[in-house]
């Protein structure tokens, strides 16, 4: 058994790296929704065709697997891209074959932009510029809604991560309802996986920038990297990160593999992932001082995504309740009888 990333894997992450590096700086995070930015970072991945990364080959896709989807979201994580790319890129596919086969096209070509709303808040993360949006499928129960709000009312709502572009919407026509547990079930879990891998590449990008920061910030005229507590600070925050990243992967395996307790792997990412983002985040926030603060310094850019997505997709604590209940694990500890 194999965890490690295959060369295609290294191929495709790396492609994906060039154009996020190239397309998706801070300032591109900074210009936000309908910015020329923005549309010519999202013209460039439709251009690799990351659209159809999970889409079989006989619609038009490229046919690859889950363990493709955390390389690139741990890359898009690490840019913070301002796009809504899991509900895109990673939940549509299997929620589109079910319900609406004739979108598949659209949204391999990159012409179809899609929003999620699994616990059905009424709020969509980058819904602006959304031509779909999935409602519904929390936990991977009920059913999926499949919305088109292209010539919906929207209005934007407030979120401590600006360039998140929390969108509300009045008046969106339903298109197909999609209720077999199986595609919802994939949906959810594939959201998962991908919020959990964003938040490694999150995690990774912010311990980046701490480190950049205290290798030249000097006091008493030696660099801040150099004092013990410092260190601690970023040791502590660089093995949280080291604990999470594998588990994730892992749970990209099992999922793509079809491993019949996947679902405990996937609750224990998305927990680890949330909680090594919250951990490094609070630890280059530290190190970084009042200048981490800022809104015209790029460690704020993606705390504040952090933030957001430790809470999407189910918390780290909705995570560890629901893998206790697999386990059969009652909140005292103990077993509840059969």
């Amino acid at each position: 058994m194999r965890f490690a990333p295959s060369d295609e894997q290294r191929e495709l992450e790396a492609v994906v790296r060039q154009v996020l590096t190239d397309r998706c700086p801070p300032e591109t995070v900074r210009a936000g929704a309908g910015s020329a930015q923005v549309a010519s970072l999202a013209e460039s991945l439709a251009g690799l065709g990351v659209a159809g990364l999970l889409v079989a080959e006989d619609d038009g896709g490229l046919g690859l697997d889950e363990n493709h989807l955390v390389s690139v979201f741990e890359q898009i994580g690490y840019a913070a891209a301002p796009l809504p790319l899991t509900a895109t890129l990673a939940v549509a596919p299997a929620v589109l074959a079910s319900g609406a086969p004739d979108l598949l096209a659209s949204l391999v070509e990159g012409s179809l932009t899609v929003g999620a709303d699994p616990a059905v808040t009424g709020r969509v993360a980058f819904g602006s510029g959304a031509d779909l949006v999935l409602s519904g499928g929390f936990g991977g129960t009920g059913r999926i809604e499949v919305l088109d709000v292209s010539e919906a009312t929207a209005s934007a709502s407030p979120s401590v991560d600006f360039a998140l572009d929390l969108t509300e919407y009045a008046d969106a026509r339903p298109v197909a309802i999609v209720d077999d547990p199986q595609v919802v079930r994939l949906a959810w879990e594939r959201g998962v996986l991908a919020a959990s891998a964003e938040l490694i590449g999150l995690s990774r990008r912010m311990l980046d920038l701490a480190v950049e920061h205290v290798r030249t910030r000097e006091q008493f005229g030696v660099p801040i990297g150099s004092f013990q507590a410092v260190k601690h600070h970023l040791a502590t925050a660089l093995l949280q990160l080291e604990f999470a990243a594998p588990v994730v992967a892992t749970a990209g395996f099992e999922l793509a593999a079809g491993v019949p307790g996947r679902l405990r792997s996937l609750a224990t990412a998305k927990a680890l992932a949330s909680e090594a983002a919250h951990v490094v985040g609070r630890a280059a926030l530290q190190c970084h001082g009042a200048i981490g603060y800022t809104t015209e310094y790029d460690l704020q850019l993606f705390l504040k995504r952090s933030w957001a997505l430790e809470a999407s997709w189910g918390s780290s604590a909705w995570h560890r309740a629901a893998l206790l209940a697999d386990l059969g694990v009652g909140l005292t500890g103990a077993r509840p009888a059969s």
